[in-house]
């Protein structure tokens, strides 16, 4: 079954973006977000399988809305939600929770 992340191939999309941007973070919230995101996985709360497919099992209408540290934000909310570490709705947006 493809998935949202699965375009190859699929036209539509325009071209693809070559821009050398050698800034890994944009915002503070995107570097808070991959900190945290190492800390959990190293500490085992989730594996990068897990990560991964969070992020592609996103409704196609949201990941293509999300910016790439969005997505990461939203699939480590939605994995600590189901594994019970925090409560549904706990964390609501990116730096929102200072």
């Amino acid at each position: 079954m493809a998935r949202i992340n699965d375009v190859g191939g699929t036209q539509g999309f325009g071209a693809v973006d070559t821009t050398d941007d050698t800034e890994p973070f944009h915002a503070d919230w995107e570097a808070r977000v991959f900190g945290i995101w190492n800390a959990l996985r190293a500490q085992g709360v989730f594996n990068l399988d897990e990560f991964r497919d969070t992020i592609e099992s996103m409704p196609p209408t949201e990941y293509l809305a999300t910016s790439y540290y969005e997505r990461w934000y939203l699939a480590v909310v939605a994995l600590l939600e189901r594994k019970g570490v925090i409560a549904p709705g706990e964390l609501d947006e990116p730096g929102g929770a200072r």
